[in-house]
């Protein structure tokens, strides 16, 4: 009686576990895998490209004359005024040669005007006049010269700027030409990046030429600068390596945040009209293609490689390889195979793409 128990109890345990499993199996096939259909709609994205930012005007100062440095009026990063004096060389030599060029053109004078007295009344000739005259010249240009000289030993600043490294000290015998420091104006900075030859392209063929491009400025803190830019020029020639034509953009400075030889990156807005979009997680990737799964009129899943265009947070600009009317697979990518039958759900673009943190316009 017992074993009769059991064999029964037992039985029911099978058809009970067997009947579950179907219950689970079909309920597995039911399971309705989600799509949508590709969006065409108006949007922009934005590029970035690695820059060099450069003071407006950055010159080195240097010697014009040899001698030793007599004095530094200034130091190492400090802001500079327009005819602020920076540095002295000795000056005693330049000194002489000037008051011996005075003493000299004083002497031309007297001999000048002691010979045109004489021409006038006729006691000598008018070459002998205009000989005397060319001297007086002569000796004039030679005080002029001296004075220049002189003036050289006394450098004063340009442009109102910040200086850089002194690269002398007080004392310093200097030879002509030898660097001193260097002086940047910041009060504007140009930004030097270099952009691709198809980007390029659709920059001039898509950019009115009345208006100056604006352009934005990450820094090197990934922190954006507080002021845009304005595309201003473009070089004349392309890098034969690289492919690229650089161009520049103008950043006003007022608060001195930048200074020369910095780096970030420019991030330029580019506007794409009706652009075909898709969800990014809808793609996946087999050896550098990009592949989505499209589902046709059987519900039977298709592998369709995509062509991407340029990329959006959350998105994909597919450049070809999808229609409006291809529905494609959204989630479930990992759970399905080419070719498979399956069941599907329908959710409208607007409501998937209200669903991705995304900038569109």
């Amino acid at each position: 009686m017992t074993k009769k128990f059991l064999l029964v109890t037992g039985m029911c345990a099978l058809l009970l576990s067997t009947s579950c499993e179907s219950k689970h199996e079909k309920k597995e096939k039911e399971v309705a895998f989600l799509v949508t259909n590709p969006v065409v709609m108006d949007t922009t994205i934005t590029k970035d490209y690695v820059c060099q930012i450069h003071s407006i005007r950055n010159i080195e100062l240097r010697a014009l004359e040899k001698g030793y440095l007599k004095a530094i009026h200034v130091d190492e990063g400090q802001t500079v005024k327009k005819g602020q004096k920076m540095f002295d060389i000795m000056p005693n030599v330049y000194q002489a040669d000037l008051q011996k060029a005075k003493a000299e053109a004083e002497v031309a004078e007297i001999e000048y005007k002691n010979t045109k007295m004489l021409a006038d009344n006729d006691v000598v000739s008018a070459n002998e006049l205009n000989m005397s005259k060319a001297n007086f010249d002569k000796a004039k240009a030679e005080v002029a010269l001296a004075e220049t000289h002189l003036s050289f030993t006394d450098i004063r600043a340009p442009f109102d700027g910040i200086m850089d490294h002194l690269h002398v000290r007080e004392g310093s015998l200097l030879d002509e030409g030898e660097l001193l420091t260097s002086l940047s104006d910041n009060s504007k900075m140009w930004v030097y990046f270099n952009v691709p030859e198809a980007e390029y392209l659709d920059y001039i063929m898509n950019h009115s030429k009345e208006s100056a491009k604006e352009v934005s400025l990450l820094m090197a803190n990934n922190k954006k600068f507080p002021h845009d830019g304005k595309v201003e020029t473009i070089e004349g020639e392309f890098n034969n390596e690289t492919g690229n034509i650089a161009f520049r953009a103008t950043f006003d400075n007022p608060e001195g945040i930048l200074r020369h030889g910095e780096t970030g990156s420019i991030l330029m807005k580019v506007p794409y009209n009706e652009a075909m979009i898709i969800p990014q997680k809808a793609t996946f990737e087999i050896l550098d293609k990009k592949y989505v799964f499209v589902i046709d009129k059987d519900h039977v899943v298709r592998q369709r490689e995509i062509t991407i265009e340029a990329e959006l947070p959350h998105l994909f600009i597919v450049q070809k390889g999808l229609s409006t009317k291809d529905n494609v697979l959204l989630e479930g990518i990992r759970m399905v195979k080419n070719g498979e039958k399956i069941h599907v759900k329908f959710e409208k673009p607007n409501v998937v793409m209200a669903g991705l943190d995304m900038y569109a316009e």
